[in-house]
């Protein structure tokens, strides 16, 4: 997957939909945390907004060119709590290694960030049904100079440096693959990422073939996305897809919207809100449930 054709501009949100404000006091938001054990559908019904966490990665979850949040995850929640009463949703940047943390801590009653569904994950928090699958992909500077095609050849090869983003599953399968520490650059988000690969101070960037094709339509540069690829991790496949994560606790919440979900998927109405992200139905997560990403 190579198009680095321009995102459309349609399902942005708008009045009513995620505010500015929730990025802007971020501090102020996070001294407000939840104090009650569970968060209930008319609990958030009553104060009319849900507060989430992104991680300001397009096209999963970020903070478009006129400021405003946006992309195929809080979308998609945005339409689903739309269809359950809640009309507005609050978001707030959040770096990739505080977001489970934040949301345990009640810092926010959501992810919607794209965040891949791992065992390792599902022992924190509590997923909704997935939402899409994808492969990986490394961004790397035109002609692809080391010949990479997965992690193994960045282990192959001890020249090689590559960033991911602090506790995300590149980081892990880039340890799985043997790739040793001193080769992995840790970031932040994946702005950062690109940074280093722009200033010479890595050699690839590894994420989603979406999250890269959406990198380079955006920031441009003489690079290339390599050929999307299914990473192995301790000799095994893994399924990179991901979904909504909400707390353990949460359950009433987590059933309510796998309902609306499923709806979502049956009626095309999930494919139609990812497509402007670039979504096609070949990341549609098809059959694949959490209970299966979980106990993988």
């Amino acid at each position: 997957m190579t198009d680095h054709g321009t995102v459309s501009r349609r399902g942005l949100f708008r009045a009513g939909g995620i505010g500015l404000a929730a990025i802007a006091f971020g501090p102020a938001l996070a001294a407000c945390s939840r104090t009650e054990d569970t968060v209930t559908l008319d609990s958030l019904r009553k104060q009319g907004y849900i507060q989430v966490a992104i991680n300001n990665e397009a096209p999963f979850g970020y903070i478009d060119e006129n400021g405003e949040v946006t992309g195929s995850s809080p979308e998609l929640l945005r339409a689903i709590f739309a269809e359950l009463g809640v009309p507005e949703v609050r978001a707030e940047s959040v770096a990739w290694d505080g977001l489970i943390p934040g949301l345990k801590a009640k810092r926010f009653d959501a992810v919607a960030a794209g965040m891949y569904i791992t065992p390792e994950r599902c022992a924190e928090v509590a997923f909704a049904e997935p939402t899409y699958r994808v492969l990986q992909a490394f961004l790397v500077p035109a002609g692809n100079p080391y010949g990479l095609t997965t992690f193994d050849d960045i282990a192959a090869n001890p020249d090689v440096t590559v960033a991911v983003l602090n506790a995300s599953v590149e980081q892990g399968y880039a340890k799985g693959a043997g790739v040793p520490e001193a080769q992995i650059e840790t970031v932040d988000n994946q702005t950062s990422a690109y940074e280093l690969l722009s200033n010479g101070r890595v050699d690839a960037v590894a994420l989603s073939t979406l999250s890269l094709n959406r990198l380079l339509n955006q920031r441009g540069g003489d690079f290339e996305v390599t050929e999307g690829f299914i990473p192995v991790v301790d000799g095994e496949e893994v399924t990179p897809a991901g979904g909504l994560a909400f707390r353990q606790s949460d359950t009433e919440l987590l059933a309510e919207v796998n309902r609306v979900l499923a709806d979502f998927k049956a009626s095309g109405r999930l494919l139609e809100i990812l497509e402007p992200f670039g979504f096609t139905e070949q990341e549609l997560p098809g059959d694949l449930t959490t209970e299966q990403l979980c106990q993988a």
